[in-house]
């Protein structure tokens, strides 16, 4: 099972590179993100340091000076290359590091194929970094190739939406009573972050939610009413990196004429605007959401509500690579899973009872816990494994680069 699962996801990693050219895969395009190249290196590294080092029997690391170069932030494993400088890692080059990710595999299959219950829960956590690094991937390489004109070409098999085929209806609000509330897990069946745990109670009041994320079309109304001009609608903050910035618009946007265009990972399509607004930071999140007389939910209120929705949605294996419209069939909450990440006005901070894991794997997420906010439920590059209603992510307000968006609540 174990054995079938790290194929799995290791082989994953490989599709998403296959269109790459071996120049692609060294571009870094900001220090925010890295080289596909280095995330192939840097999660064959992760088995190699904390799977086959301590438990496969007389393995030496495939080449020491890796131990340097692949390393992201653990700071008890040694020192490592500075991150804005991953780009200039030329060498290895991508055929050496894709034989490094041969040879850690065929030794991790020893192992797995040689251990028990001993190195699951390492081996599970290594895969679960993994499809989070899948969904980097995508993400920086989109960025990347954002940069460069001649990277992208006009898509003329996208539906475009025109004013006439835009949905007029006014979203619903779901209701919920509130009161106490279970969030988080201490479920030993079925995996979970540090991050999540411990399972606690918290006193949620009343509130409502939006039942589907904001759209492209209301996000054009909000940019025709000035929102990126009016100071009183944005955080401090906010506005002064709208103001540094030069923000008229979510990340990737661009107008031609009377349209407005965005990217997928290698094309230049129509906006369809009855898909969700994606691409934007907490501070446009927040402006928004005061725009629409609403707030952002906090993740408390996210999780109380998504206990009831099923986790089925728009996620990497469905290979979109945009958020996708509302299916019209879909009745109550829709959208909490896949498609994008939602902002919450919450701070991402410890648990109460939160205890740092022993070993290297503590540095994992608790060094993390300042000056970044929470979001939930997934994206369109999200492994669908990697979800459930307790996960947790969490980015800076200023970042846009991920799929990000909103669902408004009141």
């Amino acid at each position: 099972m174990l054995m079938a699962q790290y194929e799995r996801v290791r082989a994953q990693t490989m599709r998403l590179t296959e269109a790459l050219s071996a120049e692609d895969t060294m571009l870094q395009s900001m220090p925010d993100a890295s080289p596909a190249k280095w995330h192939l290196a840097h999660t064959t590294w992760f088995f190699e340091t904390f799977l086959l080092q301590p438990y496969l029997t007389g393995y030496q690391p495939y080449n020491e000076a890796y131990q340097y170069l692949f390393n992201s932030y653990y700071e008890t494993v040694g020192e490592r290359h500075p991150r804005p400088q991953r780009g200039l890692l030329s060498r290895p080059s991508l055929e050496e590091v894709m034989d490094y990710r041969k040879h850690v595999d065929s030794a991790m299959i020893r192992l797995l194929a040689s251990s028990g219950a001993d190195i699951e829960a390492a081996v599970t956590i290594g895969l679960h970094h993994e499809m989070q690094h899948q969904e980097l991937l995508q993400t920086d390489i989109k960025h990347a190739l954002s940069l460069n004109p001649y990277a992208l070409e006009p898509d003329t098999n996208s539906v475009e939406s025109s004013p006439g085929s835009v949905s007029t209806e006014s979203p619903e609000f779901v209701h919920f009573k509130g009161g106490l509330s279970f969030i988080g897990t201490d479920a030993e069946s079925s995996f979970a972050y540090d991050c999540e745990q411990p399972r606690h109670q918290v006193f949620v009041p009343e509130f409502s939610l939006c039942e589907r994320l904001v759209t492209n079309a209301e996000w054009l109304e909000f940019m025709a009413d000035d929102g990126y001009k009016r100071p009183t609608l944005w955080l401090a903050d906010g506005w002064a990196t709208v103001q540094q910035e030069g923000w008229q618009a979510p990340l990737y946007w661009h107008r031609e004429g009377e349209q407005w265009l965005t990217i997928t990972d290698r094309k230049r399509v129509p906006l369809d605007l009855n898909a969700p607004v994606c691409h934007i930071s907490y501070y446009e999140a927040d402006a928004f959401a005061r725009w629409r007389g609403c707030r952002l939910p906090t993740e408390f209120e996210w999780e109380h509500a998504a206990q009831s929705v099923e986790s089925g949605g728009n996620f990497l294996e469905q290979k979109h690579s945009l958020p996708q419209p509302v299916p019209d069939e879909t009745q109550g909450l829709k959208q909490m899973f896949g498609d994008a990440w939602e902002w919450t006005q919450s701070p991402f901070i410890p648990y109460p009872g939160f205890k740092t894991p022993e070993g290297a794997l503590a540095e994992y997420n608790g060094k993390f816990m300042a000056n970044q906010w929470v979001l939930r439920g997934g994206s369109c590059a999200t492994a669908e494994q990697q979800i459930r209603s307790t996960y947790r992510n969490f980015f800076y307000a200023h970042q846009r680069w991920q799929f990000t968006s909103l669902r408004l609540a009141k």
